[in-house]
C-alpha cells in the first residue's frame, strides 16, 4: 500500500505546483527552470510617441513607464517576448536604448538586470502613408488622425506602434517571413467592409489594394533548447473607431484568421510573404502565436468568433486560459462595467477602463507537440509585491512556460 500512497503524494504536490505556478510570482519559478525549458511572452508595452523619433528621445530622455516595463520584464524573465507597441526605426535606436538604459539596469520593483543578445524587427504598416481615402471622407490624408486614416495601418507617423521581438536565444533572421504587403482581398472569404444596404464601403480600385495587416504577420523562427519555434507575431486593429460598415472590426477578424489560414493544410498559392515565398507553415513545425490580438473571447468589441476558431485550430494546444489575482481585483472594483460579462474577468489581460474595463486581449498560445509547464498573466492585486510596476502600461505581459 506504501507505493500507491506516495504516488498520489507526489500527484498532490505536482498538482500543487503547478497551481502556484500559474497564478503565482513567475520570478520565484524562473530559478527552478531547467536549461531545456523556455518561457516565451506577449506584452503590448506602449512604448511609443506621436512624432517620428518620438521613441528614441524619450527612452534617451529617461522614461517612468518605461523603466516600469523594464522591471516587469526582469520580473518575468522570459526567453523571448514579443513587445507590440514598439515604434520602429530603421536603426533600432530605440530597441538599443531600451536595452543599454533600462534592461541592462536592475529597475526598482523589477530583478536583476535582463539582457537579450538577439533581437528581429521590421517595417510595420502604422503610419505609411497609403495615398488613397481610406476612411471614406472623400480626401486623402490630411493631418493628425485623418493622416492616420489613410494610412495602411492608423498611426501618426511610420513605425507608430511597431513590433520588437527580443529573445536570448539565436534568431533565424533570414528564415523570417513577413506578410506586411499581403492584400487583403486575397484572403479566401475576406470581410470587405459593407454599408448597411450592402454597398461596398470601398470602390473596388481601393479594395483591391488595400494590405490586410495593420502592422504586420511574422513568422520568426528561433533556435531554442526545444529546437526551432516559430514565433507567429502580430498586433490586429482595434475593432473599434469606424463606423457602421465595421471596417476595422472586420479587419481586426480577418488579420486574426490569417493565422488559422497559415497553419492550415493545403498549397495556399495566394497566401504569399513580402519575398515571395507562398504557402503556410509546416505541418510538423512548432510555434507560438504571440501578440496583443485586440479580440476577447466572450466581451467587448469585435467579431469574437475569429480569435475562438483561432483558440479551438487543431495545431493550437488546448490549455485553461492564464488568469491573475489582479485582473480579478480590477474587475471587482468596476461593478457596473463588468456586469452582464460572459467571461471569466480573472482571464483579463489588461483594464482600459471607462465603459472597456478588464479584458483578454493578449496571447501566447502554443502548438500541439509541445508541454505546457505552466503559464500566467503578470498582474498582482493591489497591494501585492510588484503590484507597483504594472501600469506602466494598460496591458499585461502573458507568457508560457514549455518543456521537453
Amino acid at each position: 500500500m506504501m507505493r500507491p500512497l506516495l504516488l498520489l503524494a507526489s500527484l498532490v504536490l505536482l498538482a500543487g505546483c503547478v497551481r502556484v505556478h500559474v497564478h503565482g510570482d513567475p520570478a520565484a519559478y524562473r530559478s527552478a527552470m531547467s536549461d531545456s525549458d523556455l518561457r516565451v511572452a506577449s506584452y503590448n508595452a506602449s512604448l511609443y510617441a506621436d512624432t517620428a523619433g518620438g521613441l528614441v528621445a524619450r527612452l534617451a530622455a529617461g522614461d517612468a513607464d518605461a523603466r516600469k516595463v523594464a522591471a516587469v520584464l526582469q520580473r518575468v524573465r522570459p526567453d523571448v517576448v514579443l513587445l507590440n507597441e514598439f515604434d520602429f526605426d530603421p536603426d533600432g535606436r530605440a530597441a538599443d536604448l531600451f536595452q543599454r538604459e533600462y534592461l541592462d539596469i536592475a529597475q526598482p520593483g523589477g530583478g536583476a538586470a535582463l539582457h537579450y543578445p538577439y533581437r528581429y524587427f521590421a517595417p510595420v504598416n502604422t503610419g505609411v502613408a497609403s495615398g488613397l481615402d481610406l476612411d471614406g471622407d472623400g480626401q486623402v490624408g490630411g493631418e493628425g488622425r485623418a493622416y492616420g486614416n489613410d494610412a495602411w495601418g492608423y498611426g501618426l507617423h511610420p513605425g507608430q506602434y511597431g513590433m520588437l521581438l527580443l529573445s536570448r536565444h539565436p534568431i533565424d533572421s533570414a528564415g523570417a517571413r513577413t506578410f506586411q504587403h499581403l492584400r487583403w482581398s486575397t484572403l479566401p472569404g475576406a470581410r470587405r467592409p459593407l454599408w448597411p444596404d450592402g454597398r461596398p464601403f470601398h470602390a473596388d480600385a481601393v479594395w483591391s489594394q488595400l494590405r490586410l495587416s495593420s502592422k504586420s504577420h511574422w513568422d520568426v523562427p528561433v533556435r531554442t533548447p526545444l529546437g526551432i519555434v516559430h514565433m507567429l507575431a502580430s498586433h490586429p486593429t482595434p475593432p473599434v473607431f469606424d463606423g457602421p460598415e465595421d471596417r476595422n472590426g472586420r479587419r481586426n477578424a480577418d488579420e486574426i484568421r490569417l493565422w488559422a489560414e497559415y497553419l492550415s493544410p493545403g498549397e495556399k498559392p495566394w497566401l504569399c510573404d513580402d519575398a515571395g515565398r507562398c504557402g503556410g507553415l509546416a505541418a510538423d513545425a512548432r510555434f507560438v502565436i504571440l501578440g496583443d490580438l485586440n479580440n476577447d473571447p466572450a466581451d467587448g468589441d469585435g467579431l469574437h468568433e475569429a480569435v475562438t476558431a483561432l483558440l479551438e485550430h487543431p495545431r493550437v494546444l488546448r490549455a485553461s486560459p492564464p488568469s491573475s489575482a489582479g485582473a480579478r481585483a480590477a474587475a471587482h472594483a468596476a461593478p457596473a462595467t463588468h456586469a452582464g460579462r460572459r467571461g471569466d474577468p480573472a482571464h483579463g489581460t489588461g483594464d482600459f477602463g471607462g465603459r472597456v474595463g478588464v479584458l483578454r486581449l493578449d496571447y501566447a498560445l502554443p502548438s500541439t507537440g509541445m508541454r505546457l509547464a505552466g503559464n500566467g498573466v503578470y498582474w498582482p492585486a493591489p497591494g501585492e509585491p510588484g503590484a507597483e510596476i504594472v501600469d506602466g502600461s494598460d496591458h499585461r505581459l502573458v507568457w508560457v512556460d514549455l518543456a521537453p
